[in-house]
């Protein structure tokens, strides 16, 4: 089994326990009326970062808990004795206008995909609430304000890296995976 000091050398990020001076402060999410104690959160930087948090939590025997805008209302980000996937420092946003495409980090809101797209004059369908995690809203369908004439946000989605329960980085696409 890997242990926390190993977890800590493999993601870039860092990765907060409960003997850490900001735990209280790295296990908090959007609704604070989540009062959940994770055995550890892992901020990752990139999917090779969750790949070492997922396999970590597998071979460690922990529940996983994935933290992407930090949004959800019923507190799914965070898990008592979990190991939370805390997907922030994934925040990067990149346009293509020509292409018309985006492409979003794991940890990017609503806020930051509106920003960067209506910068070159483009939008996508999403949510209606700006902290809204990118990631939660798309797996959960994505209505918002211009779905009845564009579809729902996953409707959109052209492609994704993700990073699957066997520690996997794998790119998902209409012809791959």
């Amino acid at each position: 089994m890997v242990s926390i000091d190993e977890l800590r050398t493999a993601v870039a990020g860092p990765v907060v326990t409960p003997d850490d001076p900001n735990y209280e402060e790295a296990r908090r999410v959007y609704n604070f009326m989540i009062d959940k104690r994770p055995a550890a959160v892992a901020t990752c930087t990139s999917a090779r970062d969750v790949a070492a948090v997922v396999s970590y939590a597998r071979d460690g025997g922990y529940d996983l808990a994935v933290r992407g805008g930090s949004h959800s209302v019923p507190g799914f980000g965070t898990a008592d004795d979990a190991v939370v996937a805390d997907l922030s420092g994934m925040r990067g946003v990149r346009v293509d206008p020509e292409a018309k495409l985006a492409y979003v980090g794991g940890g990017a809101t609503l806020g930051d995909v509106n920003a960067a797209t209506g910068a070159h004059g483009l939008a996508t369908p999403g949510g209606i609430i700006s902290t809204t995690g990118i990631g939660g809203l798309t797996l959960g369908g994505g209505i918002g304000y211009h779905s009845r004439s564009h579809g729902l946000s996953v409707d959109n989605v052209d492609s994704v890296e993700i990073v699957t329960a066997d520690g996997q980085v794998r790119d998902a696409s209409e012809s791959e995976n």
